[in-house]
């Protein structure tokens, strides 16, 4: 059994309310969709024998033959159309639900009450065929296609999802262990899962998921061989981690970028003049380059947009990208803009999950703005991912925040439109544009990906404007690796490439 760092789930492990890493990197093992994404990026049919469409917007699919879930029960069209089905319904509050809005009948089902139970636009054939219907032509619903929440469930997940989410039966290359795999808190173990068919089969016996509180104690545990693989090496680490590892310390760049978040329930921070004020004022008061430096040792880089250097299209010189430059005299020259709307007093408090190796870079974000801005401005420690992340989701963090988005899938669009469309379940700003959302209603609709390029480059230039959430940098990956295991690579969403490890 090989041991790799996690952190406990936020949800129960259904793959259409699992929108966090915990849950995520189980999640993608447990299960197989249509389509899967190799360690590089690369897309690749799984479960789908063809995927067919003449216009981006009318699909037919076809599965190929033989397919069961980890009970032996088959993987049919049905198991697909009714997983989606569910996670799309109102009803069923899933985190991930705007995924499937670019399907005929997702405004029925997202209506309160809602007027259908399930999408028009998904139609069953028979068991290996079924058809999918856009609202328009969607350029990466291919991609879509490899992301958890398409991913297919059983006729067991209907009848209990509370209890499936507490043991789910899946299709993907592995399964829960038997017995008490999942100690909460403490750790979720998978072995391989037998009947699995598709192109990323375990090479090893099995994961042990250890759940951390403290990203130092893990790379102790990694330095010890008590922890075979670390994707996350901690700040505290990352100016020795090369130096203690050897030949089994890995960087790779990686599609993850690190936000400062507000909620415009907090106070000066809103969605009026003021708060967009404050929020400029506060990014030209970080000095992101020397904090890459200083605290990452150059594996962050400044973020110059919403998405990430690692995808395709990235543009570094966007309209409205010089918000993101350290400037302290136009920094304090917006701050005096703001405090003229209304004065400031109090403290800005920055949150973050001290499970996450955040600490250092927090607290000299912090320092920047308290030195540039000459405001009280410190970071809060929240316990963990999970205490932090349930505050957010139910508004009531009062505070900036730290976040951060790890592609799912490897496309501009996949980061803009979960976190700033207007009726997206996981725009954790309450981001509300709505000529940013028809820019990228147009980019998905475009002809060629260069096309949709454009448009995302506009989408971002309206968002760089109103600024609801201020990135801050892109990521190289800074992993590590045990003596007991081979062939640790990390992928290009910043996890390890799981399937491929294997014992020494």
């Amino acid at each position: 059994m090989i041991a790799v760092n996690g952190t406990e789930p936020q949800n129960p492990l259904i793959p259409s309310n699992t929108n966090e890493n915990g849950g995520g990197r189980i999640v993608d093992r447990l299960f197989a969709g249509l389509r899967y994404i190799d360690a590089k990026g690369n897309l690749h049919d799984e479960v789908a024998q063809t995927i067919d469409t003449t216009d981006e917007q009318h699909y037919r699919i076809t599965l190929k033959p033989g397919w069961t879930f980890s009970d032996g029960t088959p993987v049919t069209a049905h198991s697909f159309v009714d997983a989606w089905n569910y996670g799309a319904l109102v009803t069923n509050a899933q985190l991930q639900s705007y995924t499937y809005q670019p399907i005929v009948g997702y405004d029925d089902v997202q209506s309160d009450p809602p007027r259908a139970q399930t999408m028009s636009g998904l139609k069953v054939i028979d068991d290996l065929h079924f058809t999918v219907d856009l609202v328009a032509p969607t350029i990466d619903f291919r991609a879509r296609l490899a992301y958890a929440p398409y991913y297919p469930l059983p006729t067991a997940a209907f009848k209990d999802m509370k209890a499936f989410g507490q043991h789910p039966i899946g299709n993907g290359p592995y399964r829960f262990a038997d017995g008490n795999a999942w100690q909460h808190d403490v750790q979720l173990t998978v072995v391989p899962n037998e009947h699995y068919q598709g192109g990323r089969p375990a090479k090893n016996k099995g994961l042990t998921f250890v759940f951390y509180s403290n990203m130092d104690a893990a790379y102790s545990d990694l330095l010890a061989d008590n922890l075979d693989v670390l994707d996350v090496v901690p700040d505290s680490a990352i100016g020795v981690f090369q130096k203690d590892l050897g030949d089994r310390a890995v960087e790779a760049p990686i599609a993850y970028s690190q936000w400062l978040s507000f909620q415009p329930n907090l106070p000066r921070f809103g969605s009026d003049e003021e708060g967009r004020l404050r929020r400029q004022a506060v990014s030209m008061a970080v000095d992101r380059e020397q904090i890459g430096q200083k605290i990452f040792h150059g594996t962050r880089v400044p973020a110059r947009d919403y998405t990430s250097r690692a995808l395709p299209g990235f543009d570094p010189k966007l309209p409205g990208s010089e918000v993101l430059d350290y400037n302290p005299a136009q920094a304090v020259k917006l701050w005096d803009q703001a405090n003229r709307i209304a004065p400031w007093s109090g403290q800005l408090q920055l949150a973050y999950n001290a499970d996450g190796g955040h600490q250092a870079w927090i607290d000299a974000v912090a320092n920047s703005i308290r030195n540039t801005l000459h405001i009280d401005a410190e970071g809060a420690p929240y316990p963990t991912f999970k205490v932090l992340r349930d505050q957010v989701v139910h508004r009531t963090i009062g505070k900036a925040f730290r976040s951060g988005w790890q592609g799912d899938y490897p496309t501009m669009l996949q980061f803009l439109e979960p976190n700033f469309l207007s009726d997206s379940s996981t725009n954790d700003s309450l981001y509300r544009n709505p000529q940013f959302d028809r820019l990228i209603a147009a980019a998905e609709a475009a002809p060629t990906e260069q096309d949709s390029w454009k448009l995302v480059g506009q989408a971002q230039t309206a968002l760089l404007h109103d600024l609801p959430i201020i990135p801050l940098f892109d990521t190289t990956a800074a992993a590590g690796y045990s003596k007991r295991v081979r062939n640790v690579a990390i992928a290009w969403n910043g996890m390890a490439d799981f399937e491929n490890i294997e014992l020494r």
